[in-house]
């Protein structure tokens, strides 16, 4: 019998032939009971194939580091651009700012600047042309800095609407005085929240969306 199949084997008439092929065990969904592996990760039996677990384990955590990613003149400059509406609209908190003495004091630091800002009456439009066409369009800065600034300059041109509300409607007194003189304090306040939420996120690494601007700015920004 045996002599026979070899004589089968070694027949040049029949067209056999042999490859060798490796299967991966992690990828082969049938395991042969006679396949020879590693001891150390499968065990034979005639009842059953048991697979040890390997024993050595990897651990990975995943942190996230965008906000140390962000260079400090990065951050410095995207800070500094929040001042710029805030400055162009600080006639809006002529009322409430003499009401409150906390606002005064809060203010007073900037008074320089800001006499610098309003000494010259295009500097406001001076100001946006630098950071529009030198910051915002220049591919050098890094988007951190140019949506930041972007998001700067459309805070500054909403400020458009309530001048143009207040150069058509100026009353001296009675309830449309009052009304202007809340829209005025709300213009300000957003003003001034968005100057310390915008500057402080910047020095921190962080992107302040501010609402409604935010979705602007990330349309101007490539």
């Amino acid at each position: 019998m045996a002599m026979a199949m070899a004589n089968t084997l070694s027949s040049p008439t029949t067209p056999y032939s042999f490859t060798r092929k490796t299967i991966p065990l992690y990828s082969s969904p049938f395991l042969p009971l006679n396949l020879k592996t590693s001891p150390s990760f499968l065990s034979l039996t005639s009842h059953q194939i048991r697979i040890k677990p390997n024993r050595r384990t990897t651990l990975i955590i995943a942190k996230s580091n965008d906000s140390d990613s962000i260079d400090g003149p990065d951050r410095l400059i995207s800070a500094v651009c929040y001042f710029y509406p805030f400055f162009d609209g600080i006639q809006y908190g002529k009322y409430v700012i003499t009401q409150f003495s906390f606002l005064q004091t809060l203010i007073q630091p900037l008074v320089p600047a800001i006499r610098v800002f309003k000494s010259f009456p295009f500097n406001g439009f001076l100001v946006f042309l630098t950071l529009y066409f030198i910051v915002v369009r220049n591919p050098n800065f890094s988007r951190y800095v140019r949506f930041n600034t972007m998001q700067a300059i459309v805070l500054d041109v909403l400020l458009i609407f309530p001048d143009l509300l207040e150069r058509t409607f100026n009353p001296k007194d009675g309830v449309g005085l009052d009304l202007l003189m809340s829209l005025d304090s709300t213009v300000f306040l957003f003003l001034l929240v968005s100057l310390i939420y915008g500057s402080s996120s910047c020095f921190l690494g962080q992107v302040p969306r501010l609402p409604i601007v935010a979705d602007a700015a990330d349309r101007q920004v490539m």
